[in-house]
């Protein structure tokens, strides 16, 4: 009698666990905009980096965090050649205002408007859903708040945005 009694005692103790609902950081999630910046005067393809850099989508207060080790205004700019803009998953329509060379006198702001359709894919229990997009726009507008655009030219080099690890768009100035 004592063995079934251990016996229930030890079913019903592991009868109790459940499985952790972690989702683990290496779980693909909603992919950002990737953008890449290139020379404009040079014949070849020439990757240019940025001077303070700063992206603000309609609605934003502050910016895109570029640096979210840093905890002072810089935290907003760039100086990649290279840049991650997430996209709102509850429009069709995200709006940034790109500014070079943000707080000198020289600073030169360009309006990007992306239109893109998004796809809504389950991950897991622990991870919930992502959102995949497609851009839909071939070339994103560029209006500038001034008659000097800064933003040359844009390719869009893939417009499925279904991972980081690839190029999106390419913008050359």
């Amino acid at each position: 009698m004592k063995k079934i009694f251990l016996l229930l005692l030890v079913a019903f103790s592991f009868s109790s666990c459940e499985k952790d609902d972690i989702c683990d950081a290496a779980t693909s999630t909603t992919p950002r905009l990737v953008i890449e910046f290139y020379d404009n005067l040079v014949a070849t393809p020439t990757l240019k980096s940025l001077t303070k850099l700063k992206a603000v989508a309609t609605g934003m207060d502050e910016g895109v965090v570029f640096d979210a080790t840093l905890t002072d205004s810089t935290r907003y700019l760039s100086n990649s050649n290279k840049i991650y803009l997430p996209l709102d998953p509850s429009a069709s329509t995200t709006v940034y205002t790109l500014t070079n060379n943000f707080g000198a006198a020289t600073a030169n702001e360009d309006v990007l408007t992306f239109n893109y359709t998004k796809n809504e894919v389950y991950v897991s229990r622990a991870c919930g859903y992502k959102y995949l997009f497609n851009i839909t726009n071939n070339n994103p507008n560029i209006l500038s708040l001034d008659t000097d655009n800064w933003i040359k030219n844009i390719i869009i080099v893939k417009s499925n945005l279904e991972t980081e690890n690839e190029v999106h768009i390419k913008i050359y100035f």
